[in-house]
């Protein structure tokens, strides 16, 4: 066996085996707004690998010398081989949440957790068929200036196609330097055949909420994503909104992605008064319980939730509790089903690797994993279907929140 060889074969290893290293819990959804507790400076040493593991991978060297030896074409470099020797045994795994980030996907995900990126200023997620689906675009952004909008499919960027890519690699693709531009390949909804568009990149900050007063003196607050400023902004809203003596709340989780544990927490307990909001699982039964507090400033105002398919994780966990303790009713649509938590470990080159540790629940005990959050009144929409302006989902809400006031 070659220097090099052995030297991937040491990394793999040592990367899927590793022991002892520190990280932070997170919730992530499938969008790109999720983010994750700051993982810890240090990276421990790699453990070393037990002796039947390590003659188990005899096979894969006996395999990829004979490659060398025989394949008619370029061998990619130790680095290349490492990752996709990595990525292959987690898939062996089946669980999609565990995963291995490479340092430049790690650097875009630190990028969102700042508020701040270079790209076209879209949210996306991987839908149900693993395909890159725009989710919403920011308000003033390249992306919207350029026409792409919720439902577009990407499938291809600068020609290449990404299908079958995970969110990562896609995702670091269309991003890059403000003021180049990208060409996307879209397929949309009711179009017949995949179009080009092309989208100059530019600076781009996150926005985390928006809210308004509606004309019927209802606050209306939507929270885009779990970020580490979410419960700071969504306090300062909330305050400016019950000063102005609203009749009722409502809160708009539709396509939130998730993001902080700790956000998910405070943003519930925002409005609601002392109780369970959520309980944490591992595989050896060991429970942490997640509590509210009373004393905030939203726990009196009636108040309605949305949700729908692109609500995830964190969101799944606010909206979950706020019904089951009866503090809010859902209105929408079934939400995405993301209840795992993962441990973040930073690896010694800059990338990442995630293990899913542990499952959370609501408060009456419902498993959220796989399954979602059923609304309490159902509001389908079709995204395929223009609604002329109208927003039947919100407009079910404020009646709802007037029927029970």
């Amino acid at each position: 066996m070659n220097s090099w060889a052995k030297r991937v074969g040491n990394l793999l290893l040592f990367a899927i085996l590793a022991a002892g290293l520190t990280g932070g819990a997170f919730l992530s959804g499938f969008g790109v707004a999720w983010g994750l507790h700051p993982p810890a400076p240090r990276v421990a040493p790699p453990a070393t690998p037990p002796p039947d593991l390590e003659q188990a991978f005899g096979i894969f060297w006996e395999a990829w010398r004979l490659v060398q030896q025989e394949y008619y074409g370029e061998i990619p470099s130790p680095q290349t081989v490492a990752y996709g020797a990595i990525r292959g045994a987690l898939q062996t795994l089946g669980d999609p949440y565990t995963s291995f980030i490479e340092p430049k996907i790690a650097r875009i995900l630190q990028e969102d957790a700042s508020g701040q990126f270079e790209g076209i200023g879209a949210l996306v997620r991987m839908n149900r068929d693993n395909k890159l689906e725009i989710v919403r675009t920011f308000e003033g952004s390249p992306a919207q200036r350029a026409g792409l909008r919720a439902g577009d499919l990407v499938l291809k960027v600068n020609g290449q196609s990404i299908v079958g890519y995970s969110i990562y690699e896609a995702i670091a693709l269309i991003r890059g330097p403000a003021g180049t531009s990208v060409t996307l390949t879209i397929e949309r909804p009711g179009e017949r055949e995949p179009f080009e568009v092309t989208v100059t990149r530019a600076r781009i900050t996150i926005p985390v909420v928006e809210a308004r007063m509606l004309p019927q003196g209802v606050a209306y607050i939507q929270l885009f994503d779990f970020s580490a400023q979410a419960t700071r902004q969504l306090q300062e809203q909330l305050k400016a909104l019950l000063a102005q003596n609203p009749r009722g709340l409502i809160l708009d989780l539709r396509d939130n992605p998730g993001g902080f544990l700790d956000q998910a927490i405070q943003v519930a307990d925002l409005f609601l008064d002392e109780g369970v909001v959520a309980y944490e699982r591992t595989r050896d039964g060991e429970e942490r319980v997640f509590r509210s507090k009373s004393g905030d400033p939203g726990e009196k105002i009636p108040m309605v939730v949305l949700v729908n398919a692109g609500s995830a994780s964190a969101s799944e966990i606010v909206a979950g509790t706020l019904q089951d303790r009866g503090r809010a009713r859902l209105v929408g649509e079934r939400t995405f089903g993301k209840g795992s938590v993962q441990l973040s470990h930073p690896l010694s080159d800059g990338s990442e690797l995630r293990v899913t540790i542990a499952r959370w629940f609501t408060p009456k005990n419902r498993a959220i994993h796989g399954q979602g959050l059923n609304p309490d009144i159902e509001v389908r929409v079709d995204p395929a279907q223009p609604a002329g302006g109208r927003d039947p989902q919100l407009e079910k809400a404020i009646e709802v929140l007037f029927q029970e006031r």
